[in-house]
Formats: structure tokens, C-alpha cells, sequence
């Protein structure tokens, strides 16, 4: 055989993987409104960035007639490349082989690139359209998913994770995109769930379907499984190139800083006049952020789940920063389970990841009844106080409106290690609102007065006093909890001058094997 026979050999292989399971088996693919591994890395990475590994790995199972049937690449695309420069490690499932079922070889080649992105730095994503175990390998695909969790685990909080799920994820397949930092979903095509719909109609009896067991209206409303909810897959890749722009290589590194034209002294005079002058009225806290941040941009991180708590990812002078703002449109901007854990776990990728954490505080408190107490709100509340007494970034907090009991404390509150904390002129600090506090403190001499007229007459001269005293963040700012009071239309100018003054800012904790946040 010739040099050049070898060279046309070599060719020929690599367009039977660039195949994957065949033409029929792409046509089909192309059928439901999907595209094929490598389509979606060419539609993610920069131009000619991708650069292939294991393109000729095949499985090495002999049992119920397998060795007759191999393709090349095992029904997973691996390698590296680039988004915007920057190096990435990616997989992309092959459902055109096997169903994009997981085969012991095809677990080894993401063990592969997540082994090399940890050495080198690198974010890892990987798009998934698995059927799930491949049942023909037996315990070999299930040590193959535990491979890849605990190589999760290993990476969680040092390199950025992302799961992009385009087809089904199903099983133990599930338990890697949830152990990631986020979680993207197509509207079409994409569902997860751990049993489907027949072993839930056996065991259970209830009979459901695969959209509303585990579609993306699922995950990305009610469980919070998903982070990201895309129109299609062109969507996905560039919200994921989006969200890639806010965040650094790997732990070791600060988020990149891009030139702002945006000016730092930008005033927004429709602040002053945001927050409406009956405190019960709410408003839209959005409004507030696109206000400050630099062009208006701001990509929202769990958009239709625990919408009483907004978190997201914008600049400030082109620097990357995390917001987390109440949302008083919302159940009034109430503090409950949801919220708790959907702020929480934001916080703490800010925080693992050297992203400086914006707080926008309008809270009433905690959701009061049994469902939330019996649904554990006190250790879901822990969560969210947890992570940021336990962030070392810097945190600054901007009281808006409300801030009442316990809440104040969670929000990001000077006592949590807060760096900058400013309020507006209509900031209220205290324990519970003019009513409740009078209600707590009065009770006895309301319910002596008999006359209604008078009665209504105390109980408003308590409330008004109640309110000179805490309606306003004079008091607060009186014992240094509140550094300064500020203009709203300024907010930007100032949240920016903390940035820069906390730019090097040096926080340690104590030394320990991992802390024991509440879960």
C-alpha cells in the first residue's frame, strides 16, 4: 500500500465518522426539527475552531450481536475549539448512533476532554441528545455515567460547566447536566426526567405525558432544573456564547473586562420617581436594572422560575457582575423556598467564580403559612443567608424600598460581609411593617379602646410614628449599616466607583476540608 493509498484511507474514515450513523439516520434527525452533533459545534465554536479527539473509537462490546454493528466516534463528538477566542472543551451526543446511547468507550472520551479541561482551565459544555444507558453493556454504561459525575464534582466550582439538552436525557443521564452550573433546553424536542411516562404509569398509576413529566415548561417554571429555556437550538448556542462573555476560564481567573462606551456617570433621572409613593404598589425591578447597567443589557438566569427574585448576569463599565434583585412585581418580592434556592445557588457561582454580586433590595420578608413552613423554608432561608455570609467577592447592596426582618439580614446585609451598602431616600429598615409593628406592640391598648373612632385614630398615630422612625434608612445608616443614602438617578455612578475601589479586594475564610451549607 502506497503513502498515498495510507493518506486516502485516512480520508475515507473520517468522512464514514463525519457520517455518524448514516444519511438515513441524519435525514431523520433533520426530520423532527434537530441537528446532528457536529452541526451543533460547528453552529457554537468560532469558524475552524473545533479540533477533534477519538474520531475512530469504537465500543468494545461483543454481547447480543454488537460486534457487527460499530460506528466510528461511538455516538459522541469530543474535542476542543473556540468561542470568541477563548478556549472551550465540548461534546456533542449522537443520536444518529445507537440513539446517542452511552457506551463505556463513549463515557471514556468525555472522562477525556474533562480530564484535559481541568489541567489547561477550560469551560466544558456539553449538548445532550442521549437515549441513556446502553443497555446491551450493562453495568459498564452505568460505571460509565459515574465516571463522568464524579469528573462533575471534581470540576464544579474550577472550571464552567454548561449543558446544552436538544433531545431526550433520560435516567442516569440526568444527574450530569444537574450537577453542571447551568442547564440550557430547546422548546422543542428536549425533555428530562429520571423515570418516563410508562415506569410512572406502572409504579404510580399516573398517567402522564413525556411534555408535562419532563418538557422545558417543566424545568423551567415549576422545577428550576433548567436555566435557560431557548426558542431552538440556534438560540441555545447563542445564549451560550452570551453567557460564556460573563464569566472567566476557571476559578483562578477574574472575568474579562471589555472597553465601555457606555458613560460611567450616566444619570437616569426616571429612578427618582420609580418607587411609587404607596409602599404597598409595586413596580417593575427590571426597570431599575437596565437603568444601571451598560447598554441595558442583562441576561436573566431562570426567567419563569421563583419570578419573586430576579438573578442574572450584566456590566458595569465593562466589568461582569451578578445581580440578584427582589421583585416587587411578583408575590410583592416576597422571600420563599424558591427564591431562596434559585438566589442561593446563584450567588455561590458568583462568588466560585470571582464575579462581584449586585444586590437590589425591595423584600416584605419570608412567605408566611404551613406550605412554606412544612416545605422547609427555614433551611431553604439558611441557603440563601449561607451564601452570602460565606462569598469573598465583592458585594454591594442597594436597599430600594422595603427591607423587613429576617429578610433584611439574607439580603446581602452588612452583617453578611457586605462591602458597599447603600440605600435610596425611600429605603424602610426595620423588623416588620407600620402595621404588624403596631399590631405587636399596641395590641393590649388597641383592644382597650372601645370607641372605633378612636381606636382608628391610635392606631394611626402609632403607624405614622412607627413609620418616621423606620420609613426612611436615617436610622439604619445612623449605626453605619448603610454606608451611605444615596440618589437613585446616581446609582450607576456609584455601584461602579465601589467596583473599582473594591477591585482588589482580599476575603478569606477559615481553613477547612468543605463547609456544611444547609441543603
Amino acid at each position: 500500500m502506497t503513502i498515498e493509498d495510507n493518506i486516502q484511507n485516512l480520508l475515507a474514515k473520517r468522512e464514514e465518522a463525519k457520517l455518524g450513523g448514516g444519511e438515513k439516520r441524519i435525514e431523520s434527525q433533520h426530520a423532527k426539527g434537530k441537528l446532528t452533533a457536529r452541526e451543533r459545534i460547528e453552529l457554537l465554536l468560532d469558524e475552524g475552531s473545533f479540533e477533534e479527539f477519538d474520531m475512530f473509537v469504537t465500543h468494545q462490546t461483543h454481547a447480543f450481536g454488537m460486534e457487527k454493528k460499530k460506528f466510528l466516534t461511538d455516538g459522541v463528538v469530543t474535542g476542543h475549539g473556540t468561542i470568541d477566542g477563548r478556549v472551550v472543551y465540548i461534546f456533542s451526543q449522537d443520536f444518529t448512533v445507537f440513539g446517542g446511547s452511552l457506551s463505556q468507550t463513549y463515557a471514556q472520551k468525555i472522562c477525556k476532554i474533562m480530564d484535559q479541561a481541568m489541567k489547561v482551565g477550560a469551560p466544558v459544555i456539553g449538548i445532550n441528545d442521549s437515549g441513556g444507558a446502553r443497555i446491551q453493556e450493562g453495568v459498564k454504561s452505568l460505571a460509565g455515567y459515574a465516571e463522568i459525575f464524579q469528573r462533575n464534582i471534581m470540576a464544579s466550582g474550577v472550571i464552567p460547566q454548561i449543558s446544552a439538552i436538544f433531545g431526550p436525557c433520560a435516567g442516569g443521564a440526568v444527574y450530569s447536566p444537574a450537577l453542571t452550573d447551568f442547564v440550557m433546553m430547546s422548546k422543542e424536542n428536549s425533555y428530562m426526567f429520571v423515570t418516563g411516562p410508562k415506569v410512572a404509569k406502572t409504579v404510580t398509576g399516573e398517567d402522564v405525558t413525556t411534555e408535562d413529566l419532563g418538557g422545558p415548561d417543566v424545568h423551567g417554571k415549576k422545577s428550576g432544573v433548567a436555566h435557560f429555556i431557548a426558542e431552538d437550538e440556534e438560540e441555545g448556542m447563542m445564549l451560550i456564547r452570551k453567557l460564556l462573555s460573563y464569566v472567566p476560564q476557571n476559578n483562578l481567573e477574574d472575568p474579562i473586562v471589555t472597553e465601555c462606551t457606555d458613560p460611567i456617570d450616566r444619570k437616569e433621572d426616571l429612578l427618582n420617581d420609580i418607587i411609587p409613593l404607596n409602599p404597598n404598589q409595586p413596580y417593575n425591578v427590571k426597570d431599575v436594572i437596565y437603568s444601571i447597567v451598560d447598554y441595558s443589557e442583562f441576561l436573566e438566569v431562570q426567567r419563569h422560575y421563583a419570578q419573586n427574585i430576579i438573578t442574572g448576569f450584566s456590566k458595569l463599565n465593562g466589568m461582569p457582575v451578578g445581580i440578584v434583585a427582589n421583585q416587587p412585581n411578583f408575590l410583592a418580592g416576597v422571600l420563599d423556598i424558591n427564591a431562596s434556592r434559585k438566589a442561593a445557588r446563584f450567588v455561590r457561582f458568583c462568588d466560585a467564580f470571582n464575579i462581584p454580586i449586585i444586590t437590589l433590595v425591595d423584600v416584605p420578608g419570608f412567605l408566611p403559612g404551613s406550605a412554606q413552613e412544612t416545605g422547609g423554608i427555614i433551611i431553604h432561608g439558611a441557603k440563601l443567608l449561607f451564601a452570602y455570609g460565606e462569598a469573598t467577592v465583592p458585594k454591594i447592596t442597594i436597599t430600594l424600598r422595603k427591607s423587613y426582618g429576617g429578610a433584611h439580614d439574607v439580603m446581602g446585609s452588612k452583617q453578611l460581609r457586605g462591602d458597599m451598602n447603600y440605600a435610596w431616600p425611600s429605603a424602610e429598615i426595620a423588623v416588620m411593617g407600620p402595621e404588624g409593628a403596631v399590631e405587636v406592640m399596641e395590641g393590649r391598648n388597641i383592644s382597650a379602646i372601645e370607641d372605633p373612632g378612636e381606636r382608628a385614630k391610635f392606631v394611626k398615630e402609632k403607624e405614622d410614628d412607627y413609620r418616621n422612625r423606620f420609613a426612611n434608612p436615617y436610622d439604619a445608616a445612623s449605626y453605619g449599616y448603610i454606608d451611605d443614602v444615596i440618589e437613585p438617578r446616581n446609582t450607576r455612578f456609584r455601584i461602579i466607583r465601589a467596583l473599582q475601589t473594591l477591585a482588589s479586594k482580599k476575603d478569606t475564610n477559615p481553613p477547612k476540608k468543605h463547609s456544611n451549607i444547609p441543603l
